[in-house]
């Protein structure tokens, strides 16, 4: 799943390529009863009233909030887009074939854009120069709604989410503030709860207890202040690491132009399992454990259990 690196790298894309564009129209495939009189475009009322409120509209702007992606439209309306498992949004242009049963729109542009994990095109938006911004979702997860911009903060897919990592203001103090209300909870678990920081999964989790020396399920209350610093430098410098790189793209995460990122070629524990450490003359291997339901790598040497 797309954490805080992919989805700035995708907002950052976002700002680049449409900014200033004009919507000519709206369309998707998402549906089926289980969506009905749900606040998304899967539920066919609601995308109808969706692609009304869009069109003729201007984006003015995006950013993200945690694992959302947010799009701003200058009729006052936001469009909010969780990526979930497999989805992942580009931009080019595109044609529509309505005599294929699947994977109707296809992309013109030669490239990254004709990645076989770009081709899963779940929505789209065209704009007036015949250019589309476009969602790629294989599995069918992704969440997008339709929210009035003001409103934002209050709303129901928004309130409940922890400061972002990566400001100024997010110091150590509130670290340890957000940390403490889950004392007892696996480290690991606590940094992944979206109610305490937002934006960190499972990829950055691993790396960054890995970067600290912190085992995952070692508990808040027992990490001595030292480690607990370096968990907190780790995140700061982990996720910038992966925004740096355009995201991880082990799985199926594109950028917009349909390119994979970088940062699962620096992988040092997520995914490693039974491979040797390289933590320099640590000797230690990377294994692998389910905590609270969650898949952890870490190294059995020289991440330090605290409990």
């Amino acid at each position: 799943m797309p954490e805080l690196p992919e989805v700035e790298t995708t907002v950052r894309g976002i700002r680049k390529y449409v900014v200033g564009k004009k919507v000519a129209d709206c369309w998707t495939d998402y549906g089926g009863d289980y969506h009905k009189g749900k606040d998304n475009i899967k539920d066919k009322t609601f995308f109808k009233n969706f692609r009304k409120t869009l069109m003729g509209t201007k984006i003015i702007g995006a950013d993200r909030r945690a694992k959302n992606v947010l799009i701003h439209f200058s009729n006052n309306h936001t469009i909010l887009i969780h990526m979930k498992m497999t989805g992942h949004i580009m931009y080019g242009h595109y044609i529509f074939d309505k005599k294929k049963s699947r994977d109707q729109w296809s992309a013109i542009d030669e490239g990254p854009l004709q990645d076989p994990f770009n081709r899963f095109i779940r929505f789209v938006i065209t704009f007036s120069d015949n250019t589309q911004l476009v969602l790629s979702d294989m599995r069918k997860f992704a969440k997008v709604t339709l929210i009035k911009t003001n409103e934002l903060e209050t709303s129901l897919h928004t309130e409940h989410l922890g400061p972002e990592p990566l400001t100024e203001k997010f110091n150590l103090e509130a670290f340890k503030e957000r940390l403490s209300k889950r004392s007892t909870w696996p480290i690991k678990s606590a940094l992944m709860d979206q109610t305490l920081i937002a934006g960190i999964g499972n990829i950055y989790s691993d790396e960054i207890l890995w970067r600290a020396g912190v085992h995952p399920e070692s508990h808040f209350k027992a990490i001595p202040a030292k480690q607990i610093s370096l968990i907190f430098k780790a995140m700061k410098e982990t996720l910038k690491k992966g925004i740096d790189l355009g995201g991880d793209s082990m799985s199926d995460y594109r950028n917009i132009e349909g390119k994979k990122g970088e940062f699962q070629e620096h992988h040092q524990a997520y995914r490693r399992n039974k491979l040797p450490c390289k933590n320099k003359g640590c000797g230690g291997t990377i294994v692998r454990k389910i905590i609270r339901t969650r898949s952890a790598h870490f190294c059995d040497t020289h991440q330090k259990l605290f409990v």
